[in-house]
């Protein structure tokens, strides 16, 4: 089992950054591919990006890439989302997760731990 708690998240100016934290405790943080996806008021959620356990390889899709930087601290147990140029279009409340697949998966259900969420707000 593992506990995964976001932080971080609040409200910015359309243009800014974020950086949210994912902080893991029960089981050995490096055995878990990380991820983080989000929700919008009603949306499905989607993903955001994803880590390999070692943190050398990560995904993105489309509408993040090169604004948005997933890393992880393997020593501090902890994972990390950095969010550069913000749109409205990213408000959503935030989810970190945690995956033991081999493959930086996009797929919800390949993602075996979450947490509870924690929201970020674009404002225009």
């Amino acid at each position: 089992q593992v506990q995964l708690v976001e932080s971080g998240g609040g409200l910015v100016q359309a243009g800014g950054s974020l950086r949210l934290s994912c902080a893991a405790s029960g089981r050995t943080f490096n055995n878990y591919i990380m991820g983080w996806f989000r929700q919008a008021p009603g949306k499905e959620r989607e993903f955001v990006a994803a880590v390999t356990r070692s943190g050398s390889m990560t995904r993105y899709p489309d509408s993040v890439k090169g604004r948005f930087t997933i890393s992880r601290d393997n020593a501090k147990n902890t994972a990390y989302l950095q969010m550069n140029s913000l749109r409205p279009e990213d408000t959503a409340v935030y989810y970190c997760a945690a995956s033991r697949s081999i493959v930086l998966s996009v797929r919800r259900y390949e993602y075996d731990y979450w947490g509870q969420g924690t929201q970020v707000t674009v404002s225009s």
